[in-house]
């Protein structure tokens, strides 16, 4: 059997944590593991590295390779990437697995592929594993099988699907509701034989191209082109999911209901709260958080203090350029906050004050007209490329580690609280020589500070570009 595992989704509903320039997959919320990162472990208690396939946009390729590679030993290899060109739903992204595992890996078409989202939190880990056996086997009786939630609330942010059946390892698919408004929502938990959509589902080969050419028969032609050709052609892909395309069409679809695991897609911070481990009020409470006659509240602290009296049942949250405050039951509509940011275009939307890259990061302290202030991070025994730039000097000054600077000719060790200038139009190269992380006040000063003012020379990260 191989695992897919989709990581391209750009994460809306847990605004202002996550931004498509670093979506829910790869945030560490109170864990020293992305959600990412999880996913990846839980998959290897199941399959080897070698059966793993991870499916992700272009633009998180160095979010899923620095993933990746934390978690692996060298010796262990990768799994098999895809970087999706541009995004397309989650359809496209199984049409992209299935060409690619057809024509690049040369898999035949009786071979069993699981298709998992990568932002999901699932314990146990072993019980977890049987599942994915169980369904194995039935996916090798050409069932298309997908993994249905109890619900243990009623929750109308999830799709909900209708079964039948006697036998209660694998139930019949009768019908998919997509969001159902509350009233619904009773009437369906009420009738016993309704489960939450997982989005995770698993079948052969043979039998998902079966119904791609049955119900989407213009996609699927696109299977029996080059690998390289298809992807050429990925923009013209249509932009619909499984459920869509294939799930709701199909009379082949099974269901292995997950009794007695525990399972969020983290939809929404509620989800998120339902799951985490509360203190004596009820509350969760993450970062730098005082909290005096609050219960049943969300509070998330990133950068400063929040201190909260008299809450219930809210939800605050504090990043450094924006504070969502809702209540904790409102949590979905956060994706209308989003959808106004974006129509009024605003960066809060979509970027955030982080910007993470191969070798660090940097935060953007303060900036005017003809300056601007990072606070730039190397990781350990990391280097950023060699580089000029035309429109600007810099001036750094470490705060944190030790620093070698090559700045034309001339290459020095700074220590902390030295400092250094770089002129503009002179090349330099910032690198982290020690076992800790490195960190740099650098000025900027000049006519134009844009990031594309840079002119690499050498770049060990220039394939992540």
């Amino acid at each position: 059997m191989k695992i897919a595992i989709l990581a391209g989704g750009s994460g809306t509903r847990l605004w202002p944590l996550s931004r498509p320039s670093y979506p829910k997959q790869f945030l560490k919320i109170n864990s020293e593991y992305s959600f990412f990162q999880n996913t990846i472990l839980r998959c290897l208690n199941s399959v080897k590295i070698q059966d793993l396939i991870i499916s992700a946009h272009k633009d998180y390729k160095f979010h899923v390779l620095s993933d990746t590679m934390k978690i692996l030993s060298k010796n262990q290899g990768l799994p098999h990437l895809i970087f999706e060109p541009q995004s397309r739903n989650t359809f496209s992204a199984l049409l992209g697995i299935l060409n690619y595992s057809l024509n690049q890996l040369g898999l035949k078409e009786d071979e069993v592929i699981a298709i998992l989202p990568s932002d999901h939190l699932i314990s146990p880990t072993d019980k977890f594993y049987d599942f994915l056996e169980l369904a194995q086997k039935h996916a090798q009786d050409n069932k298309i099988v997908i993994f249905g939630i109890k619900p243990s609330n009623s929750n109308s942010g999830y799709g909900y699907i209708k079964t039948e059946g006697e036998n209660r390892e694998l139930l019949v698919v009768k019908g998919f509701i997509e969001k159902p408004d509350g009233d619904k929502v009773e009437t369906l938990i009420a009738d016993g034989n309704c489960f939450w959509n997982s989005g995770m589902f698993c079948f052969k080969i043979a039998t998902i191209v079966r119904e791609i050419k049955k119900h989407m028969p213009d996609a699927a032609g696109l299977l029996e082109l080059s690998w390289s050709n298809f992807m050429d052609k990925f923009g013209e892909l249509p932009n619909i999911s499984i459920d869509n395309a294939i799930m709701e069409k199909t009379d082949n679809a099974t269901l292995i209901p997950l009794n007695g695991l525990s399972w969020s897609d983290i939809g929404s911070f509620e989800a998120l709260y339902d799951v985490m481990e509360k203190d004596e009020s009820k509350n969760v409470l993450l970062g730098d958080v005082v909290a005096e006659d609050t219960e049943g509240s969300f509070l998330i602290s990133e950068k400063r203090l929040i201190s909260a009296v008299g809450l219930k049942d809210m939800l605050v949250v504090e990043t450094e350029d924006a504070i969502l405050i809702a209540p904790k039951s409102e949590s979905q509509k956060v994706r209308n906050i989003v959808q106004r940011l974006k129509e009024e275009k605003r960066n809060e939307a979509s970027e955030h004050k982080t910007h993470f890259r191969p070798w660090g990061s940097f935060n953007i302290l303060e900036e005017g007209e003809s300056y601007k202030i990072k606070h730039v991070t190397v990781n350990p025994k990391e280097r950023l490329s060699l580089q000029l730039h035309n429109n600007r000097s810099e001036h750094w000054v470490v705060v944190k580690g030790r620093a070698k600077v090559v700045i034309g000719e001339e290459e020095k060790i700074i220590e902390k609280n030295e400092s250094i200038y770089v002129p503009k139009k002179t090349k330099h190269r910032l690198e982290n020589p020690g076992d800790d992380t490195l960190e740099i006040i650098e000025v900027q000063n000049g006519s134009y500070l844009g990031e594309d003012d840079i002119v690499r020379f050498d770049d060990k990260y220039k394939n992540l570009r």
